[in-house]
């Protein structure tokens, strides 16, 4: 059995290489659990990009199910460092909703919502607690619509890591397209707005340690169960 692993950024890819003990394997990193296999990969910010990274993954390995893993902004009753394996993902530009596999350990609940805006109004989050959306991120759907295409389950492990409305919108602009940190742009920002060093610095270890558990939770899952189903 294969797992295929994707985390958006460099910062989500670190501890979950680390979790499960894996190896750079050219554009991959590979590893060996108990009965299974485990090849992770970015995938960057963003819906095309996770597409694409998607479609790599599934070409370059036969994998038997996907797992998303990385953090994600919480919205009505969500509260950082709450662990989402969300039930249902919505790509909010189509309105299409995909429906997750069984993760072994967890029973997936609650309903995500992926975008590519990371600002997001006061009447929209509204609208979305309303519907009972419980967080938003900016790839799970895009690689959920790629494996539905292929017939290969997934699942999506989220971290709740800030809570939108309170994380200024502006500090999407800190990290470029493959999420690695923007030095320059970080510079200019923090120059120009030290009120928000603060803030930010929360932000970082509150992104951190729901990374950390994100890919912890993945790891234990997937030791539990080296065999998911669909």
């Amino acid at each position: 059995m294969l797992a295929g692993v994707l985390a958006p950024m460099p910062s989500e890819l670190r501890p979950l290489v680390r979790a499960l003990s894996l190896t750079r394997d050219g554009a991959f990193f590979t590893g060996e659990l108990p009965g299974a296999r485990v090849v992770a990969a970015p995938t960057g910010i963003g819906t095309k990009l996770a597409t694409e990274a998607a479609g790599r993954l599934l070409d370059a390995h036969a994998v038997d199910h996907v797992v998303v893993c990385g953090i994600a902004g919480g919205l009505g009753a969500s509260r950082v460092g709450d662990v989402l394996v969300p039930e249902v993902v919505i790509d909010k530009a189509s309105g299409d909703e995909f429906r997750a596999a069984p993760l072994a350990g967890f029973a997936a609940a609650g309903r995500l919502v992926t975008h590519d805006e990371f600002a997001m109004g006061a009447d929209e989050q509204r609208a979305l607690v309303a519907a009972g959306i419980v967080a938003v991120d900016m790839e799970t759907s895009a690689v959920a619509a790629v494996c539905a295409s292929r017939d290969v389950p997934w699942s999506a492990v989220r971290v709740i890591s800030d809570l939108v409305g309170v994380t200024p919108n502006d500090v999407i602009g800190l990290v470029k397209p493959d999420g690695s940190p923007d030095a320059a742009a970080s510079i200019r920002y923090l120059v120009t707005k030290p009120w928000r060093i603060p803030r930010l610095a929360r932000l970082a270890r509150d992104s951190e340690r729901a990374a950390r558990r994100a890919a912890e939770t993945v790891a234990r899952s997937l030791r539990l169960d080296p065999h998911p189903r669909p």
